[in-house]
């Protein structure tokens, strides 16, 4: 799993984060929540495309880690601030 670090661009991290903050803000339903993996996955994979403006394996993979990764930030700060 360490190799996936080096896929990770923090700045997709931070707005697949965002995105993902308000569409959990914005929509309060449980069933609702298993999709917000998949909306930031696919935004994160858009952006990194967009923003090397190539689609290779490796520029997907980038975007999908960085924007999944951003999930789990956001469980991560979620269970310390509540605990």
């Amino acid at each position: 799993m360490d190799f996936l670090k080096d896929y990770m661009v923090f700045a997709i991290v931070g707005i697949c984060l965002c995105v993902g903050y308000i569409i959990k803000k914005l929509i309060a339903k449980d069933a609702f929540d298993r999709f917000i993996p998949l909306i930031v996955g696919v935004l994160g994979a858009g952006l990194n495309i967009w923003i090397n403006m190539q689609v290779s394996a490796e520029v997907i993979l980038a975007g999908l880690v960085s924007g999944l990764a951003s999930t789990g930030l956001y469980e991560v700060f979620h269970q310390f601030i509540h605990k």
